[in-house]
């Protein structure tokens, strides 16, 4: 099994639970409706990768979330993540109706920085992306339709989290695609507060 680090200690991840349109203004940038409820859909354990890859195939698009580790059915961990998205092959699905698995699930789909405990209040936190030193998206609980205590609750009515799994809490506008040699860097704030830096290379797979 696949592992992040929270708190210096390796921990498994069941399961990444993944929120989509969560930020009113990325669904307009991709032309979505506005859910009535949320969106949610699953990476397994095999898509976690600790490189930001490039596929051989398809283009990859980035879309940068604060992501959360579960312990006890609570929120325990705060980091960054990156929900890798083939998005031709995401558009081709969703104009037949069809599962996103082949899009969002891939192996290497799910990257991640190092997880630190909440010792703060939730409400403060927003997130910043920055590709070559430009910044790309920001964002942050103040935006997001559905905050994170609400989906944890709202998920754990059909679905059970490990200790371990982490929720993926959605993207704000400014997705794009990865470009080799392009470096991601990802910054996760409490108000003014840095609490994680992360730097992510674009490597060929």
């Amino acid at each position: 099994m696949k592992c992040v680090a929270f708190d210096e200690k390796q921990v498994e991840v069941s399961k990444i639970v993944c929120v989509g349109r969560n930020y009113v203004d990325h669904i307009a940038e991709l032309n979505n409706e506005i859910p009535a409820e949320p969106v949610i859909f699953i990476k397994p354990n095999s898509a976690i990768s600790h490189n930001l890859l490039l596929h051989p195939v398809d283009q990859v698009h980035y879309e940068s979330e604060i992501t959360f580790l579960i312990m006890k059915g609570t929120i325990a961990g705060v980091g960054l993540g990156l929900d890798l998205t083939k998005r031709e092959v995401q558009d081709r699905l969703k104009s037949k109706g069809l599962p996103w698995e082949r899009a969002k699930s891939f192996d290497n789909s799910a990257v991640f920085s190092k997880f630190i405990p909440v010792a703060f209040d939730l409400s403060t936190l927003r997130l910043e992306l920055f590709i070559d030193g430009v910044l790309a998206q920001q964002g942050g609980y103040e935006l997001m339709m559905y905050k994170p205590d609400v989906l944890v609750a709202e998920i754990s009515r059909f679905l059970s989290f490990e200790d371990g799994d982490l929720l993926m809490t959605g993207t704000p506008k400014g997705v794009g695609p990865l470009a080799a040699g392009s470096v991601l860097t990802g910054r996760l704030f409490s108000d003014d507060s840095l609490l994680i830096e992360c730097r992510w290379p674009v490597e060929a797979s």
